[in-house]
């Protein structure tokens, strides 16, 4: 599903949202769990699951072109667990 498909079918399940106001809804969602894992803290939607970061440290890589080494630095990614009730709805597929 991309963004503007839950978009649409957010403003379909309420048809009292108009489409720009489920754009908006589904922005500031998203834009709430950015700020929060940029500013270091975990987000966690019951149910769902929970969004928190990881720590990659720094390591030596090749490049695949020229197989040259290449230092690569530490950095933090985002990393997604799902929830129990998630992993168990999914598992009934």
């Amino acid at each position: 599903m991309t963004r503007s498909e839950l978009i649409a079918r957010l403003s379909e399940r309420f048809p009292q949202l108009v489409l720009k106001d489920a754009e908006s809804c589904v922005s500031e969602i998203l834009t709430a769990i950015a700020d929060c894992l940029k500013a270091g803290n975990r987000v966690e939607i019951r149910g769902f699951g929970s969004f928190s970061l990881n720590y990659r440290p720094a390591r030596t890589a090749r490049n695949p072109k020229t197989g040259e080494k290449v230092a690569v630095a530490g950095k933090f990614v985002p990393h997604f667990k799902a929830g129990k009730e998630l992993r168990e709805l999914v598992d009934r597929r």
